[in-house]
């Protein structure tokens, strides 16, 4: 579970179901982040509640700092809060993939690489034996 975590309701009050439900939701997404980032990450779920003419329309905001200064934000409005959340969180998996793809070490490409430079100097070495 990700250890900085607010939720802000605005213009609202939130249950402790809906609580429980943005923490299982947006809480869980760490598992998504490369683990020296884990740590260090911020997270704060803004939840509106705004009132047009005949109908309520609900807003879930999802902001997360990661280190380096990158941040990712996403927004998404429904009629039910708890489809909203279910949205974001999507979202958010997105980009936290995404993120994770461009700042990767390169790692593993290079394990990768060595790996079949290895599996292709043996064959010919291979073949002469034979």
């Amino acid at each position: 579970m990700i250890q900085k975590f607010e939720i802000n309701p605005v213009h609202t009050t939130i249950d402790d179901h809906l609580n429980k439900y943005v923490q299982k939701k947006i809480g869980r997404l760490d598992k998504y982040l490369p683990r020296h980032q884990r740590e260090s990450v911020h997270v704060i779920v803004e939840l509106k509640e705004g009132k047009a003419k005949d109908k309520n329309k609900y807003t879930c905001e999802v902001i997360m700092r990661l280190p380096h200064g990158s941040t990712i934000t996403v927004r998404e409005s429904t009629m039910n809060m708890y489809a909203a959340v279910d949205i974001v969180e999507t979202k958010v998996k997105q980009l936290i993939k995404k993120h994770k793809e461009q700042h990767a070490s390169g790692k593993v490409t290079r394990h990768l690489v060595a790996r079949f430079r290895r599996k292709s100097v043996l064959e010919p070495e291979q073949a002469a034996e034979a």
